[in-house]
């Protein structure tokens, strides 16, 4: 098989080379050429001959050529694919190849990189084919491992055919590129689970499970091609039987994205603590967020539950409408008020209410659950909308229904985060542990004994033990008294009993908070808040919304 008559054609080459055949036989001045190919100027001459003793492309052999390349160059040909040559680089890599013999024979290295069924492509059409950093496995000795980047070409007779009757293949060694690209992917990698880790570090681990509310939250990291971001949750009990929600984003990705929302967090639960209301929280987080990072912005909801109200008041910063279902399937949104991200300064957050009945869920996301590429956000929302009427069960059965009708997959391109909480419809035995009483506290101080009798009654009926009835009737009385002596008219007692705890809560018109102090020996008053504190499980002050204020205590109900 003479090697010098083969030719490989190039995309373009086929008229070019049908053009050198009418002219074959013609002498290089007979076709008006010179042996330097022309040159057009811009005047339209033909530059100069080229100089004696230069030499032209036809004056070199191509096995010369060919052998010198560092790059890997074999020629096959025939159905079969037989060798025709292998160069010296070729040789070098995977060993000399006897010619004439089939591909699939002598040749393991082309079928490990997958080139036999490319050569038969470039067979039969005629057109080049490219693989790019087809990895192999070193051959006998340790020869040939590395990464290559393969070009194979159709080839055919030196004599102007246009017929395909081989393939050239021409390797190139990119072992380097393609390792340092891998070792680029794998520090990405290592960079993404760090980031992954410390997001679900950071979140809680298990959520609390109050009384009156049931919860289920999703979190899933974007895909592999996705930074993670810097979504969270949280679900905080305040005491006096209200609990507190929280879902955020942090508009950023990465370890640092992660970091701001652990900030973030840990101060939504200390600022959860002094039982402020909800648009008081957002204006403490918008200050802390501008002074952690003023280049991270964040949207956050912060919602708070009062099963006295039965209502989530909350204040939004940027971030979506909180969705509630209710148990015949009407999906409500909570549209108004929101202001800006956290971090932008210069707002004056405020509160709204949406109600929250027993029998709805509510549902609080963030904005990878329901925000597409081309794609309005709204639609996202009314998507989901659409998703939560039908969802009913668990929670958690809500929030895998939600993920998997939103189209959410293992390598969806954002963060997303999902809390569901359900106030459950009680009825039967269950709807027995639930109770509530109230009495408006008139008059002067005969209110104080008319409390206690209530108190009396109203837990005697309760089937109490008589220790925690005496306990809860001396928290009245010393509830009672403490407004009656610092506080100021309307006045209400309420007292609620849940499946795990004896609420005991005196409201009045006066917004200073009671705090606790030591009495001296010779004090006739000061003792009311110490009496409290030491017989119950826990209790709290906080301002109520339109002036005044509520004490509240509890006592947790025997196992």
């Amino acid at each position: 098989m003479n090697f010098t008559r083969w030719s490989a054609r190039l995309p373009g080459t086929q008229r070019r080379a049908a053009a050198r055949g009418t002219d074959r036989g013609r002498t290089p001045v007979q076709r008006g050429e010179s042996s330097v190919p022309a040159a057009r100027g811009a005047s339209g001459q033909h530059p100069d001959p080229a100089p004696a003793g230069v030499p032209a492309l036809e004056d070199f052999a191509l096995p010369e050529i060919v052998g010198s390349l560092p790059a890997l160059v074999a020629l096959v040909y025939g159905p079969e694919h037989r060798v025709a040559y292998v160069n010296d680089a070729y040789a070098a890599a995977f060993g000399h190849r006897p010619p004439g013999t089939p591909a699939a024979e002598s040749c393991p290295e082309l079928d490990e990189l997958g080139l036999l069924p490319l050569m038969e492509q470039v067979l039969r059409s005629g057109k080049p084919r490219t693989v790019k950093s087809r990895r192999i496995q070193s051959g006998p000795g340790g020869r040939g491992e590395g990464s290559y980047t393969v070009t194979c070409l159709p080839a055919g007779r030196g004599d102007g055919g246009e017929e395909t009757e081989g393939v050239l293949v021409f390797a190139a060694d990119v072992t380097d590129h393609a390792d340092a690209a891998e070792r680029l992917r794998a520090s990405e990698r290592r960079h993404r689970e760090t980031a992954v880790t410390l997001q679900r570090s950071l979140l809680p681990q298990e959520l609390e499970q109050p009384d009156d509310l049931r919860f289920a939250a999703t979190y899933q990291p974007g895909g592999t091609d996705a930074a993670v971001g810097g979504d969270w949750y949280d679900v905080i009990t305040l005491g006096g039987g209200r609990t507190a929600v929280v879902i955020g984003d942090v508009m950023g990705r990465g370890v640092r994205a992660a970091a701001v929302m652990g900030q973030l967090r840990t101060a939504v639960r200390a600022y959860a603590r002094l039982d402020l209301p909800p648009h008081e929280v957002l204006q403490l987080l918008d200050g802390l967020a501008s002074e952690i990072d003023a280049s991270q912005i964040a949207t956050c909801v912060y919602a708070v539950h009062d099963p006295t109200d039965g209502r989530l008041v909350y204040a939004s910063a940027g971030h979506l409408p909180i969705l509630v279902r209710d148990e015949d399937g009407t999906v409500r949104r909570a549209e108004e008020p929101t202001g800006p991200p956290l971090g932008t300064g210069g707002w004056l957050h405020t509160s709204g209410s949406i109600d929250l009945p027993p029998g709805s869920t509510a549902v609080l996301y963030t904005d990878g659950l329901v925000e597409r590429r081309r794609e309005d956000i709204d639609e996202g929302v009314a998507a989901l909308e659409r998703a939560l009427a039908g969802a009913t069960g668990t929670p958690q059965v809500v929030c895998d229904r939600l993920i998997r009708s939103l189209g959410v997959t293992a390598e969806h391109d954002d963060d997303v985060a999902v809390l569901v909480l359900q106030h459950p419809t009680r009825t039967g035995a269950a709807a027995e542990l639930f109770h509530n009483a109230a009495l408006d506290l008139l008059g002067g101080t005969e209110a104080a004994p008319r409390a206690r009798a209530f108190a009396s009654g109203v837990l005697a009926s309760w089937r109490f033990s008589p220790e925690l009835h005496d306990l809860g009737v001396l928290a009245v009385s010393e509830l009672v008294a403490n407004s009656l002596q610092h506080g100021t008219p309307p006045m209400r007692l309420r007292l609620r009993r849940t499946d795990r705890r004896l609420i005991v809560e005196v409201t009045d018109g006066d917004e200073h908070l009671p705090r606790r102090r030591r009495a001296e020996t010779e004090d006739e008053a000061g003792r009311g808040i110490s009496i409290i504190a030491t017989i119950a499980s826990s209790w709290g002050s906080r301002r109520t919304p339109g002036g005044g204020k509520a004490v509240w205590c509890e006592f947790a109900l025997p196992g």
